[in-house]
């Protein structure tokens, strides 16, 4: 029965893939046992370079110093000869500089050693490869996408992205060139996020135009969850450009007018009616003068007019009667 149950579990590899139920990336990019960054094993190179330095003057001294046939190298025991050579040769080919910001990834016959972060003078194991890995902070600037927003609105969008090599190991292993992964994925997840938002809208929406740090704050957090598989951390992601695309640019731009128009009336409007309605509560509370509904309506016209018109305006002196 546990034999019918695991091979049920396993999935068969000629079925092809649920799209309902895609594969997920991070575990299709890790296999069963990933590598992760571990430090190398190191010693420090000054004791190589001296262990080579000893080699050297034991060689001249066996080359020159001895009795007899002592001059001539090849008279030499085949056992020293061997040896020396082999120090003269695989010493200088294990040393190693790691300069500031940058980290040496060690690999021996396919196999992952370890990771050298400490600047300074090393001496590794030989026949060795050493990647160089940088994990200084880097930024680029994304191409200018055009991307329809949430409304269908086509808009031109960019993005700084701030980002370093977390894991090293991840980084060299994980991906083809995890430079170029960066960007690739950077700019995908620019374009999810920004068709996820309108570009304008109400004051109390989410929009790319009006709540740029928070739209900025998921697009980073989309970004680092894309690059973790590659080892890479995001420091920082920004969109640095943001406009409507040229062939509504125009038809937007008077859009835009006219809805700052009618919002600038509305408040006009809303701050008239309530000087005139503290000013007719003054007028009549205090008993200054008693106005009936006609004389109120013909006041309160007055008033709003004055208020809310663009030009000034000249005032008219009643001599006579409202009713004449």
């Amino acid at each position: 029965m546990s034999t019918t149950r695991a091979a049920s579990s396993t999935p068969d590899p000629a079925k092809p893939a649920d799209p309902a139920h895609p594969a997920d990336p991070a575990h299709l990019a890790d296999p069963a046992h990933p590598v992760t960054e571990r430090p190398a094993r190191t010693l420090p190179g000054w004791l190589g370079l001296i262990v080579y330095l000893l080699a050297e003057g034991l060689s001249i001294w066996l080359a020159f110093g001895g009795d007899g046939d002592a001059g001539l190298f090849w008279a030499k025991p085949p056992v020293a000869a061997t040896l020396i050579s082999l120090w003269l040769l695989l010493i200088p080919a294990s040393l190693t500089v790691i300069r500031p910001g940058d980290t040496k990834v060690l690999v021996l016959f396919g196999s992952y050693l370890g990771t050298i972060r400490r600047p300074g003078f090393w001496l590794v194991v030989p026949f060795i490869s050493r990647n160089r890995v940088s994990v200084k902070v880097r930024n680029f600037e994304t191409k200018e996408l055009k991307v329809n927003d949430a409304d269908g609105t086509p808009v031109h969008v960019a993005a700084i992205v701030v980002w370093q090599v977390a894991e090293t190991a991840k980084a060299t292993f994980s991906v083809e060139d995890y430079e170029k992964f960066v960007k690739v994925q950077s700019e995908a997840a620019l374009r999810h996020v920004v068709m996820a938002y309108p570009y304008d809208g109400p004051d109390s929406a989410v929009t790319l135009r009006g709540s740029t740090d928070g739209v900025s704050a998921e697009l980073g957090r989309e970004v680092a969850a894309r690059v973790g598989v590659a080892g890479v951390a995001i420091v920082e992601v920004r969109i640095s450009k943001l406009s409507y695309a040229p062939e509504i640019a125009e038809a937007m731009l008077r859009r835009q007018q006219a809805s700052a128009i009618i919002a600038a009336r509305e408040k006009i409007v809303e701050g008239a009616v309530s000087v005139v309605h503290e000013a007719l509560r003054q007028l009549e509370g205090e008993g200054t003068v008693r106005l009936d509904d006609e004389r109120r309506a013909a006041m309160v016209s007055n008033l709003l007019v004055v208020l809310t018109s663009e030009q000034q305006v000249s005032p008219v002196i009643n001599t006579g009667s409202l009713y004449t």
